[in-house]
């Protein structure tokens, strides 16, 4: 059947992830949930630059600045409350629609001035824009400064459910991922997702057809920034530690190559980059220190033999088994 191989594995991919606490609980390991959870987190933040980088062609290196927005309201929330008696401002409900809002403004504001402007122009501008709000966060010394926030507790969800548990903050992070995961998907599949897509191809042809690209193009970005924001909300109840160094333009840098490795333009490509990024980090970060050295050759090596990321390797393999499945049924017949 054509498409088995890759069918197969997200199937297995996605449903391992779901019990990932159970299998840590059993082997006694809780060290995998917290380790999987990150990989989850970092999974919902490349899911939404993919919208606009592996759909959109925009290259983005300040998508981690909405990162950083839904950590600093979890950590702004977390220091009024404790030490100003302000307990409504922990409401995890509150921290999240307050993470939406503001990187939904941050995104309005640097698309409406990036999307302007194309190719290297756009890269420095959304560069630019991340160092500006790094350095406004490592200024602030009434939240942290350079040395950021130690969260003293995580947010409160009324009760709903209680993340200061580590397996119940895990699959707040799985349904957060599997709802980006769905909106994607229907926003790719949409009318909408057709003109990004084809905005990416052909701009020029939009436009004479008559479609505003500069409008669909604003709102992908806006929509992903405010994914990555609820990202950043669940980074930081996950660390429980917030500092600016989570909108550098490194972890911007970090996003990408997770799309690229998994596979850019493809639905579950960025949740296979993340998971397989984060298992290369911890696997070599164990061998030496110097761990960027050997995957970055890894990194290059995937770019030029695998077009596609890991995902095309696995739309090559549903090829042959589609071939092989072929073969047979001729024999057979």
């Amino acid at each position: 059947m054509k498409g088995t191989p890759r069918i197969i594995f997200i199937v297995i991919l996605m449903l391992g992830l779901g019990v990932v606490p159970l299998l840590a609980d059993y082997f006694d390991e809780p060290f995998y949930t917290v380790m999987f959870s990150r990989m989850l987190i970092l999974s919902i933040g490349a899911v939404s630059l993919n919208l606009i980088l592996g759909f959109g062609g925009m290259v983005s290196f300040g998508h981690a600045v909405y990162l950083g927005i839904g950590s600093y309201m979890v950590g702004i929330g977390t220091i009024h409350a404790v030490e100003d008696g302000i307990e409504w401002m922990a409401n995890g409900f509150l921290q999240i629609t307050l993470a939406i809002v503001f990187s939904a403004l941050t995104g309005l504001v640097i698309g409406a001035i990036s999307l302007r402007t194309r190719g290297v122009y756009f890269i420095m501008i959304t560069l630019a824009f991340s160092q500006m709000l790094y350095f406004v966060a490592v200024g602030n010394e009434r939240y942290g400064g350079d040395d950021g926030l130690s969260l003293y507790m995580r947010s409160d969800f009324n009760g709903l459910i209680d993340i200061t548990n580590d397996n119940s903050l895990y699959y707040l992070n799985f349904v957060f991922l599997l709802l980006s995961l769905y909106l994607s998907h229907r926003l790719i599949n949409s009318r909408f997702g057709m003109v990004i897509r084809g905005a990416k191809s052909n701009e020029q042809r939009m436009r004479a057809i008559g479609f505003p690209v500069f409008r669909y193009q604003l709102v992908a970005f806006v929509i992903a920034g405010t994914i990555c924001g609820i990202a950043g909300v669940l980074s930081a109840n996950q660390t429980e530690f917030v500092n600016p160094s989570v909108m550098h333009w490194t972890r911007s840098g970090d996003l990408i190559i997770m799309t690229v490795l998994g596979g850019l333009g493809t639905l579950f490509g960025p949740v296979i980059g993340a998971v397989a990024f984060l298992f290369l980090e911890e696997f070599l970060s164990g061998i030496t220190e110097y761990w960027q050295l050997y995957f970055g050759p890894m990194l290059v090596l995937v770019v030029i033999f695998a077009r596609g990321g890991i995902d095309g390797i696995l739309v090559r393999l549903d090829i042959w088994w589609s071939r092989n499945s072929t073969v047979k049924n001729e024999e057979v017949d």
